[in-house]
């Protein structure tokens, strides 16, 4: 679609100036041409911007020759045992000087390099030495003789695009090298800020696997940090089997637990309002930094600030207007990221919560969640729906009885106890529905499965990653008060791991499970999207009728 730039400029100012006419006279008028100016923005936005310079140039070399590289690490990997006594290091780096038989260039290109060695501990009983020499970190300056080639895909249709993965990451070419021959250099080149940050993100792994086993270890620093290089492939083909593979990256879900706990934290603490906000955003945006990992914690830290935001103001917290905010910001940072899945399912996700299940949710399970509110107190029988008043009353006949046999609160407690805690599991069987439903054309399109057993396995897995992730969070900052302080906490999340881990594995087993399905058509593609909007379309707009179960009165209160 691409037109010069004046023409989307011009477009976009039309667009703009005539919303602003007729703003007051025909509303949806306005807001369809504000649309407009918002795309011609965008259009222009993606024009104008400077094309990433990848240096492609190495790929004159990429010929299976051995060449001389000199380079500085730009993202650093963790060291792993490979078995046999073999160690493995995945970085990429970026080139300074490219050394052949004909002389020296000079070269700026993105680099992965694999660089292998042998484990000291098959020889001399320790890893320590091992780790020491062949870890290289963020900043070194490297000199090895490598053997590059251009990365490759799988030429089945619609597999994954690993070369425009590789791209879009700055990565032109890819090699391996021994690490016995790779030479140290002096100095230090990349950003201070960046070191500092990878410098703290390594010390929360090592934190992590100092307080863990191997495989709960591994499950941790995906869960928490999204570092997934210690994870064996079976592990990651049963997550994604069963559809639970959104647990093993850092997403939304990680992030408003995080600010939750921490929130209801400060709050008890008689932290007033705007203190816990502003602790809780700032630990937030402090957690997506160390993670990196891009549009879902992004995504998530802009809405929680736009909400925590609302509610200090004293407006009405929309949801969905947070989740069209935060949208924009990132579109305005990078409008390109539209076409990506990342950003597609981080968002797909969160409207499907907000805009099809909190409105089922509003209209069936709360108002019998309110209603097991404060049942002794009758003078509230009249602000809810006779419907729920009657319910009221018979709950509180039950009481009667069961009390003449105990003067305690006892029976008061365990029914609106054992009421909350079925339409809390109902709620949430009710919004997983809604998301494997609403991720099933998406996952189709960009990863070909069809999740049969995700509902099954999201049910078992997030409530049990929720609980790993709390307890691992609190056993992580006990540790570095007191260790013996964190054991207690470990062991709560390692349980957790250990149910979790159990039963993606069992329900990944099933044959079913494995259900492939080729890339949807045109035709599906837009019935399903039309679908999904149709759906939004129609909760919203029943959520603001008369509700046949919770009285106006209710509302209104």
């Amino acid at each position: 679609m691409w037109r010069p730039p004046l023409w989307w400029l011009v477009a976009a100012m039309v667009c703009l100036v005539c919303a602003v006419c007729i703003l007051r006279r025909r509303g949806r008028a306005a807001y369809a041409l504000g649309l407009g100016a918002l795309f011609a923005t965008g259009a222009l936005a993606i024009q104008v911007r400077t094309p990433t310079s990848t240096g492609s140039g190495i790929l004159t070399f990429a010929d299976g020759r051995e060449i001389t590289i000199t380079a500085h690490v730009i993202r650093e990997g963790n060291l792993r045992e490979r078995g046999h006594g073999e160690t493995q290091q995945k970085l990429d780096v970026e080139t300074e000087q490219v050394s052949t038989e004909d002389g020296t260039v000079t070269v700026r290109s993105g680099l992965r390099i694999s660089f292998y060695g042998k484990d000291a501990a098959s020889d001399s009983g320790t890893s320590e030495d091992a780790v020491q020499q062949h870890e290289f970190r963020y900043g070194d300056r490297l000199r090895f003789p490598a053997k590059l080639s251009p990365p490759r895909n799988f030429r089945n249709p619609g597999a994954f695009d690993y070369g425009h993965y590789l791209t879009n990451a700055g990565i032109v070419a890819l090699g391996s090298a021994k690490a016995d021959k790779v030479e140290l250099l002096p100095g230090f080149s990349g950003s201070r800020f960046e070191r500092v940050r990878t410098r703290l993100r390594r010390k929360l792994i090592e934190r992590i696997h100092l307080l863990w086993p191997g495989k709960e270890a591994s499950l941790l620093d995906a869960i928490l940090l999204g570092e997934n290089s210690f994870l064996g492939r079976e592990t990651i083909t049963d997550f994604q089997r069963t559809g639970t593979y959104h647990v093993l990256v850092v997403s939304g879900l990680k992030v408003a637990i995080l600010a939750l706990v921490l929130f209801w934290l400060l709050r008890r603490m008689r932290v007033n309002d705007v203190l816990a906000s502003v602790f809780t955003v700032l630990l937030v945006i402090a957690y997506a930094i160390v993670t990196g990992v891009g549009v879902p914690v992004w995504r998530a830290a802009l809405m929680l600030t736009i909400y925590l935001g609302a509610r200090l103001l004293y407006r009405h917290k929309s949801v969905l207007n947070a989740i069209g905010a935060a949208a924009l910001v990132l579109l305005l940072v990078n409008p390109e990221a539209l076409l990506g899945a990342s950003f597609q399912l981080s968002f797909l996700c969160v409207l499907a919560i907000a805009g099809i299940g909190s409105p089922l949710l509003e209209r069936s399970t709360q108002p019998l969640r309110r209603a097991f509110t404060n049942l002794r107190l009758k003078s509230l029988d009249p602000l809810f729906s006779p419907q729920l008043a009657a319910l009221r009353l018979k709950a509180n006949m039950v009481l009667d009885h069961l009390q003449s046999f105990t003067s305690s609160r006892l029976p008061g407690v365990v029914l609106s106890g054992t009421v909350r805690m079925l339409v809390l599991g109902l709620e949430f069987l009710t919004i997983s529905t809604v998301l494997q439903v609403g991720l099933a054309l998406p996952m189709a399109y960009y990863f070909h499965r069809a999740t049969l057993v995700s509902l099954p396995a999201n049910v078992l897995a997030v409530p049990l990653t929720e609980i790993s992730m709390i307890a691992a969070t609190a056993a992580l900052a006990f540790s570095f008060v007191w260790l013996p302080l964190a054991r207690f906490p470990a062991v709560i999340a390692g349980s957790a791991l250990h149910a979790m881990d159990g039963s993606v594995r069992w329900l990944g087993r099933l044959q079913i499970a494995d259900t492939r399905v080729p890339t949807p058509q045109l035709v599906v593609v837009l019935f399903g999207a039309g679908a999904l909007i149709l759906a939004m379309l129609l909760s919203r707009r029943s959520e603001a009728k008369p509700n046949a179960v919770e009285g106006p009165a209710v509302r209104h209160r």
